[in-house]
């Protein structure tokens, strides 16, 4: 096992049977072993951790949560330890769908494969979970033209642009200001000025997950374009990012703020007036919906589940008038449940999935 990944990853175990994942011996199925991995370290990732360790508890399978820091190539590491690991089932945001199609039907040959959050469609897997990402996108855009309704100049912030659900995210946010028709498959290169007849989107920055070029970036349009109304931050991390370069900037309140996920700072913005609103996923749901599907199959209860292989979780959008009654159930979830084992970065190396 490459040491590396649990360095720079986050790797939590739960062993809600009391066993080790390999059976007891006493003629009892051993307990299956899943692993869910995500696409980088984000708030939005934690929220999704305990999703999936709620939800083997609850199932009482042995549950990984594996957060890649390292990007594309990390995550491919993960990936083939997990194989080598002998797991029952992976459920996988991928980075790069297109140029891990290799790797994710090696996984999908060796155990169950499901994808969350951003989808692999040519790839092998079973299911993908997650929100409709255009849709999503086009609700973002929706906010903007509500805080902004006579329209403006803005700048969109966004992790990457690799991913299936960047894409869509962004492109709907797009269409929707430009009042076109739907068309998911649509794209507008990242390097241009696109103008509408009420909005200008003058660029797409992007930061690759690094949180100091995101700042960066939001400094860096705020010095660039003087007649910038709108700031969107697509990534959960964006928008918290956002808010500080406009505090330093002396400019919290002139240049509006429309977000996306639920980060704390982003939250508490909407309560404070220096955020319009976001759009937010479930990676809650994403969690623990992962688990339960990769249970469901291994179980080979298939009866509930989509022909299309596509699990939708609506995206919702979050308001004054509602982020204090969302943000209180989002703090339930995330008190439960109680972390039965944490293995360090350094300890555990090479040690089989599920083992105490």
């Amino acid at each position: 096992m490459k040491n590396g990944l649990l360095v720079a990853g986050c790797m939590l175990l739960l062993s809600a049977c009391g066993g080790d994942g390999s059976g007891s011996g006493d003629g009892k199925k051993p307990v299956s072993r899943l692993a869910f991995v995500t696409n980088g370290v984000a708030d939005f990732w934690t929220i999704g951790q305990a999703g999936a360790l709620k939800a083997g508890q609850e199932l009482g399978v042995d549950v990984q949560v594996l957060m890649p820091a390292g990007g594309i190539s990390e995550q491919k590491d993960i990936l083939e330890d997990l194989i080598t690991k002998g797991v029952d089932g992976v459920a996988v945001s991928p980075i790069d769908p297109v140029n891990q199609t290799a790797i994710l039907n090696e996984v999908a040959g060796r155990a169950k494969l499901i994808t969350h959050d951003s989808d692999a469609p040519d790839s092998k897997r079973l299911y993908y979970i997650g929100t409709d990402n255009y849709k999503a996108g086009r609700m973002c855009g929706q906010l903007v033209k509500e805080v902004l309704p006579e329209g403006g100049a803005l700048m969109i912030f966004i992790g990457r642009m690799e991913q299936e659900n960047s894409k869509r995210r962004r492109q709907g946010l797009i269409d929707e200001l430009l009042d076109r028709s739907d068309d998911p498959t649509r794209y507008d290169a990242p390097g241009k000025v696109i103008k509408g007849s009420k909005y200008t989107v003058l660029g797409t920055l992007t930061d690759q997950f690094d949180r100091a070029k995101a700042k960066a970036n939001a400094e860096d349009a705020l010095s660039r374009y003087p007649d910038l109304k709108c700031m969107v931050g697509l990534f959960a991390y964006n928008p918290p990012l956002i808010l500080q370069a406009l505090a330093q900037g002396g400019k919290l309140g002139q240049v509006k703020v429309v977000a996306f996920d639920e980060d704390d700072e982003t939250l508490q913005g909407i309560i404070d007036g220096n955020v319009y609103g976001t759009v937010v996923q479930n990676p809650y749901q994403y969690g623990y919906k992962s688990i339960e599907v990769l249970n469901q199959v291994l179980e080979g209860d298939l009866s509930d589940l989509p022909e299309s292989g596509f699990i939708d979780i609506p995206a919702r959008l979050i308001r004054k008038d509602n982020v204090e009654v969302f943000w209180e159930d989002l703090k339930k979830k995330l008190a439960t449940p109680k972390r039965q084992e944490e293995v360090k970065p350094t300890e555990g190396a090479g040690e089989p999935i599920g083992k105490g």
